[in-house]
């Protein structure tokens, strides 16, 4: 049985690990953090920084090892890998990443045989399935964290646009977390109304097509304008990455567009993809199998063929 308030174990102490550290002490859900990394003096100093402001925070255990601490984790978090650079796509990092991830999952494994495995590296849906193949887990225990960001991300700029909360919003970027992602429009809604319908009634901006297009595109492409403008991402992932453990670790049954391994969603099958999903303390309980429009099954389909060649072509 797990512990009301969890060990969390995160590999990888760069700036997504590190903020993750941060928020996760900062939300008072784990009892334990660990951080592990191949540079040891970089994960102790960031714990020694953390450590140094718990007086601020509710009392969390944080300290820095090896792979063996993973033993008794609830949740490893696997933010280890090459880092995308300006002006690269996430598949850039494959060959990299997927070597990489051969020597980390046994690592992993070796000691945490009982947790849940949230993989965060990029390509993020191609390294799920690398995890979910060289772990052996059942498909349920290993979450990518797949178009969550996305999602909140179209969230908040359609909130800009409508001026409405985020919270009113619901609507899901679905499929690859990259270049063929696809925004789900014909379930969206505002306030419990469609789009169309909101706009009649409130008299708020148009739905034009070009207009939700546009929204669209700067959601794909905010991660490379970060990017370019620092270097990395870090805050967002790091606070939907909180949500994902909060939705596992509280067995919460919170709907989260993860990456998730797909068996026949219109006749795709053995690739991970983000698709909404029941999240909860035994991980990802299933998928939904959203009612998509024609276009938006044909650019689905699209979005995990051009996965699945790149598995193929990695030779993994």
């Amino acid at each position: 049985m797990r512990q009301l308030k969890p060990k969390i174990a995160i590999v990888g102490a760069g700036n997504v690990g590190s903020t993750f550290a941060f928020s996760l002490m900062i939300s008072g859900l784990a009892r334990e953090i660990v951080l592990i990394d191949k540079n040891e003096s970089l994960a102790k100093g960031e714990c020694m920084d953390l450590n140094h402001g718990l007086s601020f925070a509710q009392p969390t255990k944080i300290y820095a090892a090896g792979f063996e601490s993973c033993k008794d984790a609830d949740i490893v978090v696997i933010t280890a890998g090459a880092n995308q650079k300006p002006g690269q796509s996430r598949t850039d990092l494959v060959k990299a990443n997927v070597a990489i991830f051969k020597e980390l999952i046994p690592d992993i494994t070796k000691y945490a045989t009982n947790a849940i495995l949230l993989v965060v590296t990029n390509p993020v849906d191609i390294l799920t399935y690398v995890t979910l193949k060289i772990s052996g887990f059942p498909s349920n225990r290993i979450i990518g964290s797949g178009t969550v960001l996305d999602t909140a991300r179209l969230k908040y700029m359609l909130s800009e646009y409508y001026k409405v909360d985020a919270s009113n919003i619901h609507a899901y970027i679905i499929g690859e977390h990259g270049d063929t992602e696809l925004p789900v429009w014909s379930n969206a809604t505002i306030g419990g109304m469609d789009i169309e319908t909101f706009c009649s009634v409130c008299a708020r901006k148009s739905n034009s097509k070009n207009e939700l297009e546009e929204i669209f595109d700067n959601v794909k492409n905010a991660a490379y304008q970060i990017i370019q403008a620092k270097g990395a991402t870090n805050y967002s992932i790091a606070l939907s990455l909180v949500k994902i453990s909060q939705a596992i670790v509280r067995n919460e049954n919170s709907i989260l567009p993860v990456s998730t391994l797909i068996t026949d969603f219109y006749g795709i099958s053995d690739v991970c993809i983000s698709i909404p999903a029941i999240v909860n303390i035994t991980g990802v309980e299933q998928y939904l199998k959203l009612n998509l429009s024609d276009q938006e099954q044909k650019l689905f389909v699209k979005s995990a063929k051009a996965l699945k060649d790149i598995i193929k072509a990695s030779n993994f």
